[in-house]
């Protein structure tokens, strides 16, 4: 089970794993060439049916400015300026075509995409993204990112060139700032607050625009005109469904071309049908138990200790998620995804879980922590050792694995009660802190670990729902945002690394699995294990983009 994230590419050949957030502050190569596919490739004209997931029927709404907007809004039809991506780290050039740093890093100098139009045949302007970000300004609301609290001012300079002062150095953040949707002036100038409207014929400047709609279908078409050059999938095709079983249906009916749907026994169920359906879940992301930091029994080392080594990960993986998400690392970093970040001084037993009861028990014990008459271990006071733990009901992957989990440290002498609550509830009481355990999901949303460490670990990360507060953290976290040194970076990720390894401050369960299923019976061009440049889920906005534009017929 997932949840999702906010960054926004563009097509094509010009797939670079860009330096300027991780590296030497270089820009961004523009691209250069027309089509994805080249000379040779061979247009589709048959509708591609996508299920992103099963949303139910359909809104007329395709406004970037609102996460009930539907699927292809971001990407397909708005646009950032870049897409950074998740699995592959590559940075992907839209409606900018490169970047740079100078002013100690300070102030961001974008060069636009000259040849960009919108779909009503306006031309694309620095107007339009100086536009777009001062309605964040003026309507907070839309400001997700919350750019306007790292920036002081958006300018244009000539009719291609935009320039971001922000408050103070902070390289990461401008893959928030890259990866917003850029609007039209022209037709938003009128509308009013963007969180407030509806938006059912959308003009963008991307691959795709709007065929026809209905609460049961919508179609999204090729866009003649695209400065990338047409796509070779003439047109989309997005049906409503649901629920998870009736998509799982149709997909193994082969009535479906590309989903992001989990599915049990996938081999049974979808592979064993036709050697063309495929799948690829790359990990995105980890799925990891949270400790309450503010409880005393959770705020202690030992315990946190004890229940990492109680938790039998391999059994999680096969039994809970049937084997689509293997143990994660106890780094937190997402491998491989993340290989060329690990520490090389941390060693072989700090870079992968050991289940070890024996150990957990002991360590228990060291802390003065007794067995009471229940065989539950409880401190010196008095305090057993009894949790809740939290997870949204019907989440049969989360559920199942919060079961094993109650199951296994029992074993060691530590109680852990199921609490199913639905989304709302759980939502609400993580965000106000109002648990003890709970499993959850971990906002990987960027190139490199910086984006899920400070999510997760920062004083005031978005989803540090466990309350962690550490100096050593807040200081390695502050030192990466100040360089655009590729190695500098490295030695503070490394600081992180450690922290998540020798104090616990999350416990890292299993990787997230990116759902992606397709059938390449009449196209070729798909992500793979062997060629994994983007995240290949059909639900992750701009990736999609991405990954049509790689795509083509037999």
């Amino acid at each position: 089970m997932k949840k999702t994230r906010r960054l926004a590419l563009f097509a094509a050949t010009a797939t670079l794993a860009v330096g300027a957030l991780s590296g030497c502050g270089q820009s961004a190569t523009p691209t250069t060439t027309g089509s994805n596919g080249g000379s040779n490739s061979a247009v589709v004209n048959q509708p591609m049916v996508v299920v992103p997931s099963p949303y139910g029927t359909f809104q007329p709404n395709f406004s970037p400015f609102q996460g009930n907007a539907n699927q292809g809004t971001d990407g397909l039809i708005y646009q950032p300026l870049f897409y950074f991506d998740n699995v592959s780290s590559n940075v992907y050039p839209f409606l900018g075509t490169n970047y740079s740093w100078s002013n100690g890093d300070k102030t961001l100098t974008v060069n636009l995409q000259q040849h960009a139009k919108w779909s009503d045949g306006k031309p694309f302007t620095s107007k339009d993204v100086v536009f777009t970000f001062n309605l964040f300004k003026k309507y907070p609301a839309t400001d997700t990112n919350g750019v306007w609290n790292e920036l002081t001012s958006v300018t244009a300079n000539g009719k291609y060139q935009v320039i971001f002062q922000f408050k103070k150095a902070d390289v990461p953040f401008a893959a928030f700032v890259l990866g917003s949707y850029i609007v039209p002036q022209h037709i938003w100038a009128s509308l009013g607050n963007p969180s407030k409207v509806n938006v059912p014929n959308p003009v963008g400047t991307g691959p795709y625009v709007l065929g026809s709609f209905s609460p049961e279908v919508y179609t999204l078409k090729a866009n003649p005109n695209y400065y990338g050059g047409e796509p070779d999938i003439r047109n989309l095709q997005y049906p409503a469904y649901t629920s998870n079983d009736s998509a799982d249906l149709a997909l193994a009916k082969g009535q479906i071309d590309w989903a992001g749907i989990f599915i049990p026994n996938i081999q049974n169920v979808y592979s064993s049908k036709s050697p063309n359906n495929k799948y690829w879940f790359p990990p995105d992301g980890d799925v990891v138990l949270y400790p309450n930091l503010t409880n005393p029994l959770l705020g202690n080392l030992a315990v946190r200790q004890a229940i990492s080594l109680g938790i039998n990960r391999q059994q999680i993986d096969q039994e809970g998620e049937y084997g689509f998400e293997a143990p994660a690392s106890p780094t937190g970093l997402v491998l491989p995804n993340d290989n060329s970040w690990i520490d090389p001084s941390l060693t072989t037993s700090q870079l992968s879980y050991s289940y070890n009861p024996a150990k957990a028990i002991q360590i228990l014990e060291k802390a003065g922590f007794k067995k009471n008459a229940q065989g539950i271990f409880e401190s010196s006071s008095g305090q057993p050792l009894s949790f809740t733990l939290q997870v949204v009901t019907g989440w049969t992957d989360w559920d199942s694995d919060s079961e094993l989990i109650s199951q296994q440290l029992k074993q060691i002498g530590i109680n852990v009660t199921v609490q199913e609550e639905q989304f709302g509830s759980y939502y609400s009481n993580l965000t106000g802190h109002n648990y003890q355990l709970t499993i959850s999901w971990t906002n990987n949303t960027g190139p490199n670990p910086y984006y899920q460490y400070e999510n997760m670990l920062a004083t005031k990360g978005g989803w540090n729902i466990e309350q962690w507060s550490n100096p050593a953290t807040t200081e390695a976290l502050s030192n990466f945002e100040k360089t655009t040194n590729l190695a500098a970076q490295q030695q503070q990720i490394y600081k992180i690394e450690k922290v998540m390894v020798n104090s616990l401050p999350t416990i890292p369960l299993v990787y997230a699995a990116t759902w992606n299923e397709y059938n390449d019976s009449n196209i070729t061009g798909w992500p793979t294990a062997q060629n994994p440049y983007v995240n290949p889920a059909p639900f992750t906005g701009a990736a999609d983009a991405v990954v049509l534009m790689h795509l083509h017929g037999r």
